[in-house]
């Protein structure tokens, strides 16, 4: 069998995840910022497909107006951007709606897309859950994502409480999780990533809280 035809998809990593309201607080934005310039490096070495995503509002939004400061991508993202990259704007959470990702990766002859960047509770989620029905495998590197606090009418949550429970629920049925290292280790020996499923999760799940 040959292994996955990956394409590496990076998602909004934009100065408002440093600089703005919605901070990136975990993990830490420094160390996520590097898995995801290590996993751009890792993807060049490789000739793996990049997508570079950024998140557009109207004028007048508090974030993401073209032209900006929050708009614009980190520096070290930036810094990276080669000729080949697809370069995408989007105006909705999923990197698949009114984007012609989906037609890109078809055209790559794509089977498994990689999702890092920001932000865990949003974009990437809503991103991995509109490939479902791509019928293309998703996977998500748990170190070069991220998540902020939240608290509204519904509750309170933590970044961190977040990002560990969308990992748990990426991993049951979404993506297979895995951490820059190990995806990098499956890159180099053209594997796939291993991943759960919604009923081994479940009852796994009830054996771990009895």
């Amino acid at each position: 069998m040959t292994g996955p035809r990956r394409a590496l998809v990076v998602v909004d990593v934009q100065q408002e995840y440093f600089d703005g309201v919605l901070q990136i607080q975990y993990p830490p934005r420094a160390e996520s910022l590097a898995n995801i310039v290590s996993a751009l490096e890792v993807a060049v070495a490789h000739d793996l497909p990049v997508a570079i995503v950024q998140h557009e509002m109207p004028a007048g939004a508090p974030a993401f107006v073209k032209g900006t400061p929050t708009y614009e991508l980190h520096p070290d993202i930036e810094a990276q951007i080669q000729p080949s990259f697809k370069r995408v704007e989007k105006k909705f959470s999923s990197v698949f709606a009114g984007t012609g990702v989906a037609e890109w990766l078809t055209a790559e002859g794509v089977d498994t897309v990689t999702i890092v960047g920001y932000m865990t509770n949003n974009c990437d989620l809503a991103s991995a859950a509109d490939a479902e029905v791509l019928d293309v495998t998703t996977e998500i590197l748990s170190d070069a994502t991220g998540a902020i606090n939240l608290s509204n009418e519904a509750g309170t949550v933590s970044a961190e409480q977040l990002h560990k429970a969308l990992m748990v629920l990426y991993h049951s049925n979404f993506a297979a999780v895995a951490t820059t290292s190990d995806w990098t280790d499956a890159v180099k020996s053209g594997s796939a990533l291993s991943a759960s499923n919604l009923v081994v999760s479940a009852a796994q799940g009830n054996e771990a809280v009895r």
